[in-house]
């Protein structure tokens, strides 16, 4: 189990946390083209080798590595700018059953028992980063088309409804972890009290449930997370 943990936090590390806007951007203009693709791949592979610190694990490293590649191909061929939101939930799919699958063969042939972390300190570093990155992306795609039109007086500072979605789910999954569940009540509360007297100020419905939908999806998230970690570690 802690070496799909491994694997897992090292996709996530390096399809999130590794991969700026910009790679994505060259990726999907110049694809096979792209040095970033390579660069991408590589950095997975050394994610997997860093974490996993295993010399026996190389080729089953660079095997995800290839299949990783392989995914990632696919998707830049497929989709197109109508089917990219239903291709990036199928792609991260893919790749999560992929490695669950090299995983299980991998297990089926040795025995993996020695690592840096014990079991239970790798789910909370890999819950927490799930919880950065990855879960605004992944919120912000499922949501894009609800997304109202923007209206310049209103702006709001640049990626700010990012890192505050940040930083509710990792204080959420924190005082989960903790068991101060009424800390929890107290940060939904004041987060409400700020966001009431913007809705009405603005009186647009869209933007109200846009903005229910958002939060209700980021708290979920949070809790599904805090959730799978109490429960695992209890």
């Amino acid at each position: 189990m802690i070496l799909l943990i491994k694997l897992v936090l090292a996709h996530l590390a390096g399809d999130f946390l590794l991969q700026p806007a910009s790679w994505v951007e060259a990726k999907e203009k110049k694809k096979l083209g792209a040095y970033q693709l390579y660069l991408h791949v590589v950095i997975h592979w050394a994610l997997i080798m860093l974490l996993v610190w295993d010399g026996n694990f190389l080729k089953w490293a660079i095997f995800i590595a290839i299949v990783h590649f392989v995914i990632d191909i696919l998707k830049l061929y497929l989709q197109n700018n109508r089917t990219k939101r239903r291709y990036f939930f199928a792609d991260q799919l893919a790749h999560l059953i992929s490695i669950y699958l090299i995983y299980c063969w991998y297990k089926g042939y040795t025995h993996f028992n020695s690592s840096y972390f014990n079991e239970r300190v790798l789910l909370l570093i890999t819950l927490a980063v799930f919880l950065t990155v990855p879960a605004s992306i992944l919120i912000k795609t499922f949501i894009a088309k609800w997304t109202p039109d923007d209206n310049e007086k209103d702006k709001s500072l640049q990626n700010a409804g990012k890192y505050i979605g940040i930083i509710e789910r990792l204080l959420i999954f924190l005082f989960m972890v903790f068991n101060h569940w009424e800390a929890i009540g107290f940060l939904l509360a004041a987060k409400s009290v700020f966001r009431f007297g913007d809705l009405r100020e603005s009186k647009d419905r869209k933007l109200t449930e846009y903005v229910l939908i958002g939060t209700l999806l980021s708290f979920g998230t949070a809790l599904l997370a805090g959730i799978l970690y109490c429960g695992y570690t209890s």
